[in-house]
């Protein structure tokens, strides 16, 4: 079976769908592996440890990628590389389900496609999940681009001089990302106040010592896959007072809110924001989606109201090295227990949970039409 890991092609992204490590394991398993040369540079793994890992490197996106049976990716496929992909070629990376124009051309080309966002959160899947590893990764970089723009210190410090007090940090949303946020700036010495809509997230907060604030409600604010789900108006109306109290006393605002298949929700109103003190940071983690900030600009640092807005779409690819292994490893864990060795093919157990839910589209078919909006078109 000839599995393919192509260089990613599109801007800021710096991670690769296959580490050294992981074609070491698909070459064990009785692989071949073809990677596009230049492919790891950017996540610091040469072309070198590839070959000693027993890939054959070829140049150029096509070449790689005309005869794969598997395709490994990070990011989705573009309308320029869906052309050179062929026909019946099984596909598996991150697809943006929710926002990706190209879903049913992906069916239309005859693609396999498996999304790796939607792999369930079961227990089984865990060490497949793409999403938690990323975020990962985001909530404790999203931090550090904090520090590096707030110009006072994080922890308290005694000196000769008098007392600094530490940082106010307030982290909105306690997903993989926000927990992440919070152990990462308690670490540094901040003290740090957690907003999120899920009342289940307040033993976690707590735990990595930080102070959960809540906003009362009559229902669950969490479905069924874990992920926070919208409120009604009455709930937005209180949460935006309470979210506005603490905006003022912040020094720093992580903001990892997101809702799947809508919009971010706005958080951090331009008014809330004229309210913080001159030199204090907001980090928007959710600027892909359109942001927790309407003042967020998509990949770029600006201040407004003396205030500073960090809105990096990828952040994990700031830390391409470790984003890549991790990745890499979710997606060898998934793709393995699907190998046949026998027949040097993938097995594709359409009654497996895991394989339901994460596969698009199959055959020419697309499995997912909910996906679909008017005309067809994500």
């Amino acid at each position: 079976m000839l599995i393919a890991v192509p260089a990613e092609t599109q801007a800021h992204e710096k991670r690769v769908a296959a580490t050294p490590e992981t074609v070491k394991k698909f070459v064990a398993a009785g692989c071949d592996v073809v990677v596009e040369q230049g492919a790891g540079e950017a996540a610091r793994f040469p072309d070198a440890d590839y070959e000693a890992a027993g890939a054959r490197l070829v140049r150029g996106f096509k070449a790689a990628c005309a005869d794969a049976e598997l395709l490994l990716k990070v990011r989705a496929l573009s309308a320029g590389e869906l052309k050179q992909v062929g026909r019946g070629t099984v596909v598996a990376g991150m697809v943006s389900p929710f926002a990706n124009p190209l879903l049913k051309d992906y069916a239309e080309r005859g693609l396999t496609y498996f999304c790796m966002e939607m792999i369930p959160r079961i227990s089984r899947a865990q060490s497949m999940d793409v999403l938690s590893s990323q975020a990962n990764i985001a909530g404790y970089k999203s931090v550090l681009l904090a520090l590096e723009h707030y110009q006072r210190f994080f922890p308290m410090l005694m000196t000769a001089a008098g007392t600094v007090q530490p940082a106010k940090v307030l982290v909105m949303g306690a997903g993989v990302a926000g927990l992440q946020a919070i152990a990462t700036a308690r670490r540094l010495g901040a003290t740090v106040d957690v907003f999120d809509v899920r009342a289940a997230a307040k033993e976690q907060v707590e735990s990595l010592g930080a102070r959960f604030v809540e906003v009362a409600a009559d229902v669950d604010a969490e479905d069924a896959g874990g992920y926070a789900k919208e409120m009604d108006e009455d709930y937005k109306r209180r949460q935006a007072e309470l979210i506005a109290e603490h905006a003022a006393k912040a020094d720093v605002i992580i903001t990892t809110a997101l809702i799947p298949g809508k919009p971010a929700p706005v958080l951090i109103t331009e008014e809330m924001v004229r309210t913080m003190r001159p030199g204090s940071v907001i980090v928007d983690l959710a600027v892909e989606m359109g942001g927790n900030c309407p003042l967020s600009e998509m990949d770029r640092v600006v201040e407004k109201h003396g205030v500073t807005l960090v809105g990096v779409s990828n952040v994990p690819s700031l830390m391409a090295t470790d984003a890549s292994q991790l990745y890499a490893r979710n997606m060898f864990n998934f793709i393995s227990p699907m190998l046949d060795k026998e027949a040097q093919a993938l097995r594709l157990d359409a009654g497996d949970e895991i394989v339901a839910a994460s596969l698009l589209c199959r055959d020419g078919e697309f499995l997912k039409p909910d996906l679909l909006g008017e005309g067809g078109k994500a």
